[in-house]
């Protein structure tokens, strides 16, 4: 299981997560910050389960695109 976590009050808004893994990000029309999508929010952290664990490369290119460094992946 790939586990994605977003801390979405750090966002900039530079759109890269979106080009990269479009299937998970989108950008909010309201604050033009990312948001993860079906995701849970803990306290402004917000963490995606995916059960494809093929998935893990697809996110991993994301956070390593963001600039801010506020997304993680691991692999439970």
């Amino acid at each position: 299981m790939v586990v994605v976590t977003l801390q979405r009050n750090k966002c900039i808004g530079c759109n890269y997560c979106v080009e990269v893994a479009p299937a998970y990000f989108r950008m909010s029309k309201k604050d033009g910050k990312t948001v993860l999508l079906h995701a849970e929010d803990r306290k402004g952290f917000f963490t995606l389960k995916i059960a494809d664990n093929s998935q893990l490369e697809t996110c991993e290119q994301a956070a390593k695109a963001c600039p801010v460094k506020i997304i993680s992946t691991k692999l439970i």
